[in-house]
């Protein structure tokens, strides 16, 4: 069983708010909205994407490569955990 099964509610809710923002940027073109406005919401989806992914690739460390609760003083599980801290670091 995959991991994003456990969350599926939430991570489909995920999905919906970011189809929303993309549904308000394509409105804001179509009524030709201050690029400022179109850029600030475009932001804000790149923002939910990078959100998501960073907690899909976090569910998938800790259910498929190693749980760093698990073992949590293990060298394999401080690897993970760093691994985790860097992609979210990263994706923010």
């Amino acid at each position: 069983m995959a991991h994003t099964i456990h969350d599926k509610t939430k991570l489909v809710n995920r999905v919906r708010r970011i189809r929303g923002q993309l549904d308000g940027v394509e409105k804001a073109l179509i009524n030709e909205e201050d690029c400022f406005k179109i850029l600030q919401t475009v932001a804000a989806c790149r923002g939910a994407i990078n959100g998501l992914t960073a907690e899909i690739i976090e569910g998938h460390i800790r259910f498929h490569v190693v749980n760093p609760d698990h073992r949590p003083g293990s060298a394999q599980a401080r690897a993970a955990q760093e691994l985790i801290d860097v992609i979210n670091a990263y994706l923010k």
